[in-house]
């Protein structure tokens, strides 16, 4: 994986942002498969929070039969307990650490930026959020599971000890059993994370109910 800037697509509100939303993608789509929820929210037409959406390095995948697609790490297996490639996981935080440090740089505080994901995104924002040593308004991790499975991360940021997470996962869901999203929320639980756990009855996807209850998070914690 080339340690280069991840491409993305930014949606800037109408008024200067005072927040950022970074939205990690799932395996083989791109930063375009969620752009479009932006207006879908239905944030206050004076909202100040700006979305960034990466596109996850290209590279292959081993239960895609070796395809290369974008990916933010090689998946080995559909066991949950060997499934995440560990270094490939440690290779996209470092270019997602990048992107929070970017948005810093250009004047968003730390605690004003939330790092959300669906699928394999939620499960590198879990992480990233998890170890990262800076405070974060928020943790957002849909349709996912820990990498480290039924183990937390090594590591831990006590920054991030109390910050606001919400995990949201389909009881349909035929990609990431809703057990993985359960076994992580349990262990988040467990450990005293401030962890919120919400359903839907849907698939591996994304319904119009829940992009509401995400709006009205992103609305709580970034107010």
């Amino acid at each position: 994986m080339l340690d280069k800037p991840l491409e993305r697509i930014i949606v800037e509100p109408s008024v200067p942002a005072t927040s950022c939303v970074i939205w990690l993608h799932g395996l083989g789509d791109s930063g375009a498969g969620f752009a479009p929820v932006v207006p879908a929210l239905g944030l206050p037409v004076d909202h100040s929070v700006r979305f960034v959406f990466p596109h996850a390095p290209e590279q292959a995948v081993t239960i895609n039969s070796g395809y290369i697609m974008r990916s933010w790490y090689d998946i080995k297996s559909m066991d949950l307990h060997d499934r995440a490639d560990m270094k490939g996981v440690l290779e996209s935080e470092s270019l997602i650490n990048a992107l929070v440090d970017e948005q810093i740089a250009l004047g968003i505080e730390a605690n004003r930026i939330v790092l959300a994901g669906f699928s394999q995104g939620g499960v590198m924002s879990l992480f990233c959020g998890l170890r990262l040593k800076q405070k974060l308004a928020g943790i957002m991790a849909l349709s996912c599971y820990l990498p480290t499975a039924d183990k937390m991360p090594v590591d831990l940021a006590s920054e991030n000890s109390t910050t606001p997470i919400l995990q949201q996962h389909g009881t349909q869901d035929e990609v990431v059993p809703l057990n993985a999203g359960i076994m992580a929320f349990e262990l988040l639980k467990s450990e005293g994370y401030a962890t919120q756990w919400q359903t839907y009855d849907m698939g591996h996807n994304v319904l119009p109910e829940q992009l509401r209850d995400i709006s009205k998070w992103l609305q709580m914690v970034l107010n």
